[in-house]
């Protein structure tokens, strides 16, 4: 169980643990939480707040056009593509480092 967890651990850490994909999260967080306050806040309940964030995880959260609306699936969309697009984020920049490493010509 320990190695497991230890794995675990470890792979998380390789795949959110550099500074892009981090920053990528707290963005997505900040705009989330801006748009549900600037969308709690507004009296005419016309806001389109939440536009920005599901601009910010495209093309992930265009799954959303497929599947029932809703302040709960927005969230989870929403928590879902940032994941996913910061994962993706994590892989290209491991992968960069790592061309860079072992590039014979440097």
């Amino acid at each position: 169980m320990t190695d497991s967890r230890r794995s675990l651990t470890r792979r998380l850490r390789r795949t959110f643990g550099n500074a892009f994909a981090l920053a990528y999260l707290a963005l997505c967080a900040a705009l989330f939480v801006w748009a549900i306050l600037v969308s709690v806040t507004d009296d005419s309940g016309e806001s389109m707040a939440i536009i920005f964030p599901l601009l910010a995880t495209a093309p992930t959260s265009l799954v959303l056009l497929v599947l029932p609306g809703g302040i709960v699936m927005v969230t989870a969309v929403v928590v879902l593509a940032a994941l996913v697009n910061a994962a993706v984020i994590g892989w290209c920049a491991h992968a960069l480092r790592r061309g860079v490493r072992s590039d014979p010509a440097s």
